[in-house]
């Protein structure tokens, strides 16, 4: 009886350290922060990102959305009178952001290795 009490408690112990194993953070990651004035463009960014982690076996998170900025310039209409009429013009700043656990080399040098466009 003693023996099967002692035989549970050390397979309950092994099985606690397993979970508390599974949801410790990771020890390295590399967190991308990606930022583009155009949708698509930053889609497709993103996009190969996660493929180049995913093929050296990198566990990937994201990409997650971040709050889109947008900055409002007003600018008047006329330079000496009609103060009151204004053109308002906005720039909207997408942002999204990845989080690559447990990289190995291979995943930084695929990463190196990407051609991302211009406007990321």
């Amino acid at each position: 009886m003693d023996d099967d009490l002692e035989q549970m408690l050390i397979n309950s112990a092994l099985l606690l350290s397993t979970v508390a194993r599974l949801w410790i953070a990771p020890k390295q990651k590399i967190r991308i922060k990606l930022r583009s004035y155009w949708v698509p463009l930053i889609e497709d960014s993103c996009k190969q990102i996660m493929d180049a982690a995913r093929n050296t076996n990198a566990k990937t998170m994201g990409p997650v959305p971040l709050p889109t900025k947008k900055r409002i310039y007003c600018v008047l209409k006329s330079p000496h009178v009609h103060k009151d009429a204004r053109f308002h013009f906005e720039i909207r700043t997408h942002q999204r952001l990845i989080d690559i656990l447990y990289p190995t080399a291979q995943t930084i040098d695929s990463l190196m290795q990407l051609d991302l466009p211009a406007g990321v």
